[in-house]
């Protein structure tokens, strides 16, 4: 009996069949595991993000042992190097592909979830999860190429030497889409402003940021016309950010003026009197006024509320000037206008009246 089953054991295909068989039951086994052991675990955390990342992991582990025992299979039955070296391939390459789609999926659940709980300073939040998960897919499709071609002992050396040449040549003729591209990825990540804020250009261009995207941000202006701005310049730029700071407030200033000889008092009680009236305008911080200098035609003050939208920053100048050329003129304050006195200091000398010929 001993020396029967002896016999059968030295049997290449018997041994080979003996390993196919013990792999399909290991895996079964782990199969059984992963679900009964660890989704019983999962299941009593309160998020569904453990369930989901051992749904999408359960195959690959699976076929990944199945797989080693079938390579080990073909290695029983005593096969040319070639032929082995040809179905090791074939397996790694099923088992990386496998693993690679396992990996995107498990990726993006993970940066779905940590955007979801982002903080406002965090690197990873909703805005900016379409570049990580890019970059998360780029990446594993990168390694997986690698090992693949590792698998099939193809020489990456000489593939690295020819994507570097192509890539140059790449670089080159499209540098512009590459520097908005790589100039996005940095304004997402520095995060200089987000969708919803104001901003002004460095040509004085104000709008309120639609959307972040890879190549450009666009912009939609008071006047309702959305502009398409290229990251690159963006981040070459200095950008005003309105809606930057600790909170959305923003500060309004206007300047005016009142004629040399006005009571003074009375023209800080008029316009302390008129920033209570102002629409729009915030309690807190409190609005003031303020003696700022002796003009050139006037005595120079300026007005200084706060906004709590600052989309409305024009309108609300408008109310303010409205409203202190009204009050003015009803408390009989001039606002001067620029004006010079010219001396003539002398006339020159008169000459007498040509002769004229007859």
């Amino acid at each position: 009996m001993l020396e029967r089953l002896r016999e059968y054991i030295e049997n290449p295909y018997a041994r080979a069949g003996l390993i196919l068989v013990a792999s399909v039951v290991v895996a079964y086994i782990a199969a059984f595991i992963i679900e009964k052991v660890l989704g019983a675990l999962t299941r009593r955390t309160v998020s569904d993000l453990d369930d989901r990342i051992v749904e999408h992991i359960h195959r690959p582990i699976v076929v990944t042992l199945m797989f080693l025992g079938f390579n080990t299979a073909f290695r029983a039955l005593g096969l040319s190097d070639r032929a082995n070296g040809h179905a090791t391939a074939v397996l790694q390459t099923v088992v990386i592909l496998l693993w690679a789609r396992a990996g995107l999926h498990v990726g993006t659940l993970l940066l779905s979830a940590f955007s979801s709980r982002a903080k406002e300073r965090d690197l990873i939040q909703p805005r900016t999860l379409p570049v990580f998960d890019m970059v998360a897919k780029m990446a594993i499709f990168s390694v997986a190429v690698y090992f693949i071609f590792l698998a099939w002992k193809i020489d990456v050396t000489a593939w690295l030497a020819s994507a570097g040449i192509v890539g140059i040549a790449v670089g080159f003729a499209a540098k512009d889409t590459l520097a908005n591209f790589f100039a996005g990825i940095f304004i997402v990540a520095d995060a200089p402003y987000k969708i919803g804020d104001w901003i002004v250009l460095d040509d004085k261009t104000r709008g309120k940021v639609l959307s972040i995207g890879i190549r450009s941000t666009r912009i939609l202006t008071l006047d309702d016309i959305e502009i398409t701005v290229p990251n690159a310049v963006i981040g070459n730029s200095q950008i005003t950010n309105e809606a930057g700071g600790p909170w959305v407030h923003q500060r309004v200033r206007v300047t005016v003026d009142a004629a040399y000889g006005s009571d003074i008092d009375r023209v800080h009680a008029v316009l302390n009197g008129l920033l209570a009236e102002i629409e729009d305008a915030l309690e807190h911080p409190a609005p003031y006024v303020r003696f700022e200098a002796f003009g050139a035609s006037g005595l120079t003050h300026s007005v200084y509320l706060w906004i709590g939208e600052p989309q409305k920053r024009d309108l609300v100048r408008h109310r303010i000037h409205t409203a202190i050329y009204k009050a003015f003129a009803k408390a009989g304050i001039e606002i001067p206008y620029s004006k010079h006195d010219v001396y003539i200091k002398s006339l020159p000398p008169q000459r007498p009246p040509l002769e004229i010929a007859s």
